[in-house]
């Protein structure tokens, strides 16, 4: 019997394939399945490219704006695939990847291909700006019609794709699953991590682990502690920011410019991410745009208490009052939320206790199983 064939789309492999999709990949041949995978090599160098549980890549010169020349190039050189491939499944992701999929899976479509399409957190939303509606919304509506399911991953863009997209099916899946064990059973000794690291027992430590880039909002932390600065608080309070991005230098000249330099820790890349957790005492997640944030789920599993932003997904997480505090995102609302969890350690080990708790069923067994059904079921 031939064997079946998936294909899995996305504009780029280190920062999206590699980051969510190797378990599936894994699935798939533990089915049986011949896994493919197309997408961009955006590793730094680019022989470091290693996809595990892929038997073939196909490297495409997708770009992240959709109206870049590459991707009428991804575009040809996919369909090209697709209509050689005989691909039982095409699960796409990302905004590009996924429009550039859907046009060149029209065809296989009419073969029998079924497409699954997931929206990690649509650019239109609540709050969003009209040039976001008016850039992306149409582009979304119209390739619904080009999908057999659309997956969605917080409640809000469910909703909205339940009235306004017409794709064969929508379906809401609680995120793209972590592993919430490899944080909750970290054994880090919180005093030895906080002497390598340079911090006393007794500092108050914040912390962001997101790209340093505009969406994050990073800046607000600091425009926070800047509020914060003349409080007998302030110098215990520390700000540790873990990623990279090129919002760096920017956040950089923001803090000297307010005076809290010395405050303010650019901590990179770190492989140590959960012994970070167990050292810190409060997660600031102020972002302006969200799908279902990876990086907060990854906190609440630590057992950290969290300040967020009200931006869709941030809410599916956290109700406010019960795993941590939803504030307005301006400086003196965070500046207060902060302020009052540093006075209150019993508010914050209860916030702490709720979130590891919830953060359950968003664990990668459970996710994993419902995207089986769904794969089984198509």
């Amino acid at each position: 019997m031939e064997k079946k064939r998936v294909l899995f789309t996305a504009t780029v492999v280190k920062q999206h394939i590699m980051t969510f999709h190797v378990p599936y990949l894994k699935m798939f041949q533990t089915m049986g399945w011949e896994t493919a995978v197309a997408s961009s090599n955006d590793y730094e160098d680019p022989s470091q490219l290693n996809i595990p549980f892929c038997d073939t890549y196909y490297e495409l010169p997708f770009e992240r704006l959709p109206w870049k020349p590459g991707n009428i190039r991804a575009y040809r050189e996919l369909k090209k695939i697709i209509d050689q491939g005989n691909f039982d499944i095409i699960h796409c992701h990302t905004p590009v990847g996924g429009l550039v999929t859907r046009l060149a899976a029209r065809g296989a479509r009419k073969r029998g291909t079924k497409v699954i399409y997931t929206a990690h957190g649509f650019h239109f939303h609540k709050g969003s700006s009209l040039v976001s509606w008016l850039a992306y919304y149409p582009v979304e509506w119209a390739m619904a019609f080009f999908t057999d399911i659309l997956l969605t991953m917080n409640r809000e863009d469910y909703a909205l794709a339940r009235k306004k997209m017409h794709a064969k099916k929508v379906l809401y899946v609680p995120g793209v699953g972590i592993d919430t064990g490899r944080f909750a059973n970290h054994r880090a000794d919180r005093q030895e991590k906080r002497r390598e690291l340079g911090f006393r027992e007794e500092d108050f430590l914040l912390l962001t682990v997101a790209e340093m880039n505009k969406n994050k909002n990073q800046s607000m932390v600091l425009k926070a502690m800047a509020v914060l600065k003349d409080t007998p608080e302030f110098e215990r309070l520390h700000y540790l920011i873990c990623g990279m991005g090129d919002y760096e230098a920017t956040l950089r000249q923001e803090a000297r410019d307010l005076g809290i330099a010395d405050h303010v820790h650019f901590m990179g890349y770190r492989k140590d991410i959960p012994a970070v957790h167990r050292c810190c005492d409060l997660f600031l997640f102020l972002s302006y745009r969200e799908g279902l944030p990876v990086a907060l789920m990854e906190a609440m599993s630590s057992g950290m208490p969290a300040v967020c932003s009200g931006a869709r997904g941030n809410t599916d997480l956290i109700e406010s009052g019960k795993e941590g505090l939803i504030v307005e995102n301006e400086p003196q609302a965070v500046a207060d939320a902060i302020a009052a969890l540093y006075r209150d350690p019993a508010q914050r080990e209860a916030f702490g206790r709720a979130a590891a708790q919830k953060v359950q069923q968003f664990d990668c067994k459970n996710v994993h199983r419902i995207m089986k059904d769904i794969y089984l079921n198509v």
